[in-house]
């Protein structure tokens, strides 16, 4: 398998790297991070008239026509820039499950729309358990009926005009997509330390019909397995991304920062160090890079995108702790990006499974029980 990217794929990556150098410089990230609303439309007009926001959308939709590969590439162009924003949850999860399971009139509405990006959607799905399990959604809702009840973690709801919601009708796992302008439905803003909005959306006798319905009464479980999966991957492209700059940013420093009379690049420490940097980054890339052509090429990928987003996890993390070593005291200080980087890394590691959730995954797939790991653990 030649995993080089195509000569159009060499194009996305350049444009956007250009693009996000010009258009999202770290102090945009920054304030963006701390800013309630966290959102920049212009700037998200201006990734839609690139066609970014409908990179999986066929032409005759109004979008790209791309692949996930070309998503995967993307997304690591954006983790490296430290860019904000509903682009996983919207352009890749959302878009997933209405290509997927609307109909051609839900198809007809919200696509072209998406792809200009003037409409933006998300996913609700966890709730008090906090898993992204099919198995662990709870609220109940009869179609047509009303819809009481919440979903927690919910990402950049505060910007969405339609959400996605996990429900169950009877016993039977099910989508709903509703308009948040809907009444009784209210957006809360959680807590974070990562600088990305999250939401608590609660649903207070909002009204559903039937044409809410996103696919079949309990057809949410094989809908939402590969549109998780998409947004795992590309959460972990995301973190690929942003331990790549981390990488940069202490190559650099070990270069310029002068200790004992020359640059602490020298000392042996510090290059160990930064290889360890090097194969954490390059490990974690190839196994998303693998994952992510298996299922743009419609080949089984379930064990692959686990591996790609466990590892990508740990190894990720392990590259920012890293790089708060080389730097020092400074890359704590909220003026320099590493900490941001940091967090955002930590952020997307939980975001659509957790290491463990994978890992468990993997387990069954090589033969063992999910069960009779936790066990030998504990």
């Amino acid at each position: 398998m030649d995993f080089r990217p195509s000569p159009a794929q060499q194009i996305l990556i350049s444009t956007a790297r250009a693009f996000l150098r010009q258009h999202c410089p770290p102090e945009l990230g920054q304030r963006l991070a701390i800013d309630e609303r966290g959102f920049d439309e212009p700037l998200w007009r201006r990734m839609a008239e690139l066609g970014w926001a409908g990179l999986l959308i066929p032409p005759e939709l109004g979008g790209s026509g791309g692949s996930l590969l070309d998503v995967v590439l993307l997304t690591e162009e954006m983790g490296r820039a430290g860019l904000p924003g509903p682009f996983v949850t919207s352009a890749v999860v959302a878009t997933s499950l209405v290509l997927a399971a609307g109909n051609p009139a839900q198809q007809k509405r919200l696509l072209p729309a998406l792809a200009g990006g003037e409409r933006i959607a998300s996913l609700a799905l966890v709730e008090e358990s906090g898993s992204f399990d099919v198995d662990a959604v709870a609220l109940e809702c009869a179609v047509p009926g009303r819809l009481r009840g919440r979903k927690l973690f919910v990402k950049d709801a505060h910007v969405a005009d339609d959400l996605v919601v996990a429900v169950r009708v009877g016993a039977d796992p099910t989508l709903l997509l509703v308009p948040t302008d809907r009444p009784g439905i209210a957006r809360l803003p959680l807590d974070t330390i990562s600088g990305e909005k999250l939401f608590e959306v609660t649903f207070d006798g909002a009204d559903v019909h039937l044409d809410d319905l996103l696919g079949p009464v309990g057809g949410a479980p094989d809908l939402l397995a590969p549109a998780l999966r998409a947004g795992a991957l590309a959460r972990t492209a995301e973190m690929v991304g942003g331990a790549q700059r981390v990488l940069e940013l202490a190559v650099e420093h070990a270069k310029t920062r002068v200790q004992g009379g020359r640059p602490i690049g020298g000392y042996q420490a510090i290059q160990h160090s930064c290889a360890d940097l090097v194969r954490d980054v390059d490990a974690s890339r190839a196994l998303l890079y693998a994952a992510a052509w298996k299922m743009a090429e419609g080949q089984p990928a379930e064990l692959d995108a686990a591996l790609a987003k466990a590892y990508a996890g740990r190894a990720c993390l392990a590259v920012a702790r890293r790089g708060h070593q080389i730097f020092g005291a400074i890359s704590y200080c909220e003026e320099h990006p590493l900490h941001l980087v940091h967090k955002r890394i930590q952020a997307a590691s939980l975001e659509f499974g957790d290491a463990q959730l994978h890992l468990d995954t993997v387990a069954r797939a090589i033969g063992l029980q999910s069960s009779s790991v936790g066990q030998s653990r504990r």
